[in-house]
C-alpha cells in the first residue's frame, strides 16, 4: 500500500493556526492524476501542492483544489516552497518552477520569505451601480465611495479576476453581512471569481512596517471567507498603485486578511501597478502521511 508524506502548512503566517491552510505532498512522483485529486480532497485544503521532478525546470508543481486541477496557485507555490526550505530540502535561490499554467519565478530568501512570480495584471473599470454592491455586502453605497484617490469599482486579473470593492473604514469592513447569492450574481456581471472588498484602514503593522491595506476574499459559490487571497491581494496592490492611491514613501505592499475567520496572515507584494511578484512565509502545522488509494480505489485512510 502506498503512503506519502502530507502536509498542512499555513501559508502567509510564522505561526501555526494562522494564515491560509494549505496542502503540501513533498513527494509526489509516481502518483497519477486521479490519486493527487484525491489526497487533494481527503487534504480538504482550499490548494494542495504536489512535488514532482522535472526535466526543463528545477521542479514542477501540480496542484488541486478539492475538485479540480489549478492553472495556478500562488498560494499553494508559496506553502510549498517554505515547507522544503524549513525541511532543509532547498537553500535561498532563485528557481523555475514548471506549472500546469506556465513556468514561473519563485525566489527562497534567507528570512524564510518565498516570492512567486504573479505575473501582469489587467484592471478595466466596471459599470455595475454601487447600490447593487452594497447590497450584494450588506453595507450602505456612501461607504463605497470617496475611497483613497476616487478609487473605482474595477476588476483585476492577475490570474484570476476579482471585483475590487474600495471600503471607507474598517468599521465598515468588519460589519458585512454577506449574501452569497447576490456575490455570485455580481460575479456573474462582472465575469469575476469573487469579490474583494477592501480597506485601507488596517490592523497591523508597526512604525516601519505597516499595513497598506485589510481585504476580505469572497469567492462566488463559495461557503466562507477565505483567509489571506494571494490571488486578490497581488491584483488588489496593483489597482492601487496605478490608480495612484499610494503616496510615493510606500515601496512595498502589505496586504492583510484573514482576521475575520480567526487566521490572520499577510501578503507581501511587489508591483509597478502592471507586473506582480507576491511574498509570503509558511510553517508547518502538521506533519503525517496518507494512504494512497489503489488507481480504482476512492477511499484515502489517513495513517
Amino acid at each position: 500500500m502506498d503512503t506519502r508524506q502530507a502536509l498542512l502548512v499555513d501559508a502567509f503566517a510564522s505561526e501555526p493556526t494562522a494564515g491560509t491552510p494549505t496542502g503540501v505532498v513533498p513527494e509526489a512522483d509516481g502518483l497519477t492524476d486521479d490519486q493527487m485529486q484525491a489526497v487533494a480532497s481527503e487534504l480538504g485544503a482550499t490548494e494542495t501542492a504536489f512535488v514532482l521532478p522535472a526535466a526543463d525546470a528545477d521542479r514542477r508543481l501540480r496542484c488541486f483544489s478539492p475538485t479540480e486541477e489549478l492553472d495556478r496557485a500562488e498560494t499553494a507555490t508559496i506553502a510549498a516552497h517554505a515547507a522544503l526550505y524549513e525541511r532543509g530540502e532547498i537553500d535561498d535561490a532563485e528557481w523555475t518552477v514548471a506549472t500546469a499554467g506556465d513556468d514561473i519565478a519563485v525566489e527562497t530568501k534567507p528570512n524564510g520569505m518565498v516570492w512567486v512570480e504573479q505575473g501582469r495584471t489587467d484592471i478595466t473599470e466596471v459599470d455595475i451601480p454601487y447600490s447593487d454592491v452594497a447590497d450584494a455586502l450588506g453595507l450602505d453605497a456612501a461607504t463605497l465611495k470617496d475611497v483613497g484617490a476616487d478609487l473605482p469599482l474595477v476588476t483585476a486579473d492577475a490570474g484570476e479576476v476579482w471585483l475590487m470593492v474600495p471600503v471607507n473604514y474598517f468599521e465598515h469592513l468588519s460589519n458585512l453581512a454577506v449574501d452569497g447569492a447576490a456575490v455570485a450574481s455580481l460575479c456573474d456581471r462582472a465575469n469575476a471569481v469573487g469579490v474583494y472588498p477592501f480597506t485601507f484602514d488596517t490592523v497591523g503593522g508597526d512604525a516601519t512596517r505597516r499595513s497598506t491595506f485589510h481585504g476580505r476574499a469572497f469567492r462566488a459559490g463559495g461557503r466562507i471567507e477565505e483567509p489571506v487571497s494571494a490571488a486578490a491581494s497581488g491584483a488588489c496592490a496593483a489597482f492601487v498603485r496605478r490608480y495612484g492611491a499610494l503616496d510615493d514613501t510606500v515601496e512595498q505592499i502589505i496586504a492583510e486578511g484573514g482576521h475575520f475567520r480567526d487566521r490572520p496572515g499577510t501578503v507581501s507584494v511587489d508591483t509597478d501597478g502592471t507586473e506582480v511578484w507576491v511574498g509570503g512565509r509558511g510553517v508547518t502545522a502538521l506533519d503525517g502521511t496518507v494512504t494512497v488509494p489503489a488507481v480504482d480505489d476512492d477511499d484515502i485512510i489517513e495513517a
